[in-house]
């Protein structure tokens, strides 16, 4: 009996020290569209965090602490986001890396600014999120208003002459892609033959492709996400239309191929070169496919949001978000992605995007400026 009750004892100061060192432990975020229409990229963002976790941690951790990962599902709604930001500050995490459509990280970026949170989104592009001077906000990917004049000059370069039309889905990335690309085209005297919107969701775009068959468009830019693009894709084909479909980032993920299939092919769309490419990224890449993953689109950019406030806190020695953004606006950071420095604002310095081209294999690849369609 006393052996047991010796045994009893043990098991719980066994306990109690592993709920003190999980007590210890520093929490921190990752929040995005862990589940609907957009949820390829949360699986994305979720993949690069988990990975930096796991790669932090196996490196002795921060500040002699290990990392906790919580994960925060937007599921690109605004609302939802807000108070998934709310969730995260009340908790007192220090930092969050997310979201992914811009319509969730602008309204969550100022909870987290009142909740004392820096926020570092892979992904989000429109300006607005680090053009309201908000203290604590990064992004470690490029603009819209830089993305649209790549596709702007491309468009030009390669379709002087031709029908161009503009869609965008209404929403504060599709619409602001759009409106930048509109600008920079308009701007290199290129003026496009019809501007139209549609709302995220919709699933008949037969009204609009036949706009686009009786004006005779040979491209047509979206500015939206990989669903509804690819449906629109879909049905310009079965309206027999060869009409070259091109769009922003948000058709990085192979989802967009399975909506599509073969007909995937020509399709055009403008990114970062590819990170996985990368010499900096070569060994964190071997790990995701060692585990049967892709580390397509922004993986490597989640995880290069992790690195650069892991090291930050290290160098800071603390976790106090406004003493980390402090640290971080003053240094260079070696990344997945290459070095990357802010500027007061919060966005990268060094900025550049490609346009791709999709094949009827379900691939995409970088394509040279100029070369054409």
């Amino acid at each position: 009996m006393k052996s047991l009750k010796l045994i009893g004892l043990a098991l719980g100061a066994s306990l109690a020290l592993s709920t003190a060192a999980f007590a210890q432990d520093i929490t921190i975020a990752v929040a995005g569209p862990m589940t609907g229409s957009e949820s390829a990229f949360g699986r994305q963002m979720k993949n690069g965090a988990d990975q930096a976790v796991a790669d932090i941690n196996a490196a002795g951790g921060v500040l002699g602490k290990k990392l906790a990962l919580y994960t925060g599902d937007d599921a690109c709604d605004p609302k939802q986001a807000r108070s998934v930001a709310e969730k995260i500050a009340s908790q007192g995490i220090p930092f969050v890396a997310g979201h992914f459509c811009s319509s969730s990280s602008i309204p969550a970026s100022e909870a987290y600014a009142d909740g004392n949170v820096l926020e570092i989104t892979p992904a989000s592009t429109n300006p607005l999120f680090t053009e309201r001077k908000l203290w604590n906000v990064l992004r470690v990917c490029g603009r819209d208003d830089q993305q649209g004049i790549v596709a702007a000059g491309y468009i030009v370069k390669n379709f002087k002459g031709k029908n161009v039309a503009i869609l965008n889905d209404k929403t504060t990335y599709g619409k602001g892609l759009a409106d930048e690309t509109k600008k920079a085209l308009n701007k290199a005297g290129f003026q496009e033959k019809m501007f139209e919107s549609y709302n995220k969701g919709d699933k008949d775009f037969n009204s609009i492709v036949s706009r686009l068959k009786r004006d005779n468009i040979d491209l047509v830019f979206v500015g939206g996400y990989h669903q509804e693009a690819g449906l629109i894709l879909r049905q310009m084909r079965d309206q027999g239309l060869k009409t070259i479909l091109m769009a922003g980032d948000a058709l990085n993920d192979k989802e967009f191929a399975s909506i599509t299939g073969p007909l995937a092919e020509g399709t055009l769309f403008t990114f970062g070169p590819d990170p996985r490419n990368k010499p900096t990224a070569k060994a964190i890449v071997e790990k995701f496919k060692a585990k049967g993953i892709d580390p397509e689109g922004y993986t490597l950019y989640t995880y290069a949001a992790m690195q650069v406030w892991t090291d930050a806190v290290k160098k800071a020695g603390s976790t106090d978000p406004m003493k980390v953004m402090k640290v971080i606006k003053a240094g260079t950071w070696d990344t997945v992605l290459g070095k990357l420095a802010f500027d007061e604002k919060g966005d990268i310095k060094a900025i550049d995007y490609v346009v791709y081209k999709w094949n009827d294999k379900g691939n995409y690849a970088e394509i040279e400026p100029g070369k054409g369609t």
